[in-house]
């Protein structure tokens, strides 16, 4: 495949079945590189284009940062997906529960992404930070001319293998759609989640300027 797939939607947008599904189509797929996105970050952008030229498909981190420097970079080979939840609230609430149950106090890359460490206390700003993620690739895309490279997925409303491989080019196939990451809750530890929530408290009065910027 000549073809080079990004997934460009916020982490917990359904992101994990996106890549699921891609590796599934039969693309070399990479997810997740926080070492990518913290070199995002610093300017450094030779890292994360040394692995986009050796790889086929893309989701999560940094990749929904990069949206404007892979088009230019790719041109016409390029598809990007913007995967998005039913609602913002759905979203947010999809996040405070991850990073509460899933992850560690800094094992995580909100704060490189986002600009805070967690989403609670600053609800608002990840809200707004969403709506506005979803309106700035929209415009992108058709001020580019290239609105037909872009599809706009949302599991929870019905999009699938159909929706997901007539854009791709692929042949339809039947298998059944894959719902990452809807294991049960996990049981909680209760000593860390006391220990997240103290720490957020105290975050509360000292929030961080959101760094989410694109390029």
């Amino acid at each position: 495949m000549t073809q080079k797939v990004f997934g460009i939607g916020l982490n917990k947008t359904g992101t994990t079945t996106l890549g699921t599904c891609l590796e599934r189509l039969g693309y070399d797929h990479v997810s997740c590189r926080a070492d990518l996105l913290a070199d995002w970050r610093a300017g450094r952008k030779d890292t994360a284009f040394a692995v986009t030229d050796a790889h086929q498909s893309f989701e999560d981190w940094p990749w929904p940062l990069m949206y404007c420097d892979l088009l230019a970079r790719y041109g016409a080979e390029a598809r990007f997906i913007l995967t998005l939840r039913r609602s913002p609230e759905a979203w947010l609430d999809s996040l405070k529960k991850h990073a509460l149950q899933r992850t560690s106090l800094r094992g995580h890359c909100r704060k490189l992404a986002y600009g805070y460490s967690y989403p609670h206390y600053a609800e608002a700003e990840h809200l707004e930070l969403y709506r506005r993620h979803e309106a700035d690739v929209m415009a992108f895309f058709e001020t580019a001319g290239a609105r037909d490279q872009l599809k706009v997925l949302c599991w929870e409303t019905g999009d699938g293998w159909d929706a997901l491989c007539d854009f791709l080019g692929h042949d339809r196939v039947d298998w059944p759609f894959p719902h990452d990451r809807r294991a049960a809750t996990p049981r909680l530890n209760r000593r860390r989640v006391a220990n997240q929530m103290a720490m957020m408290a105290g975050w509360a009065g000292c929030r961080t300027r959101s760094l989410f910027r694109v390029g």
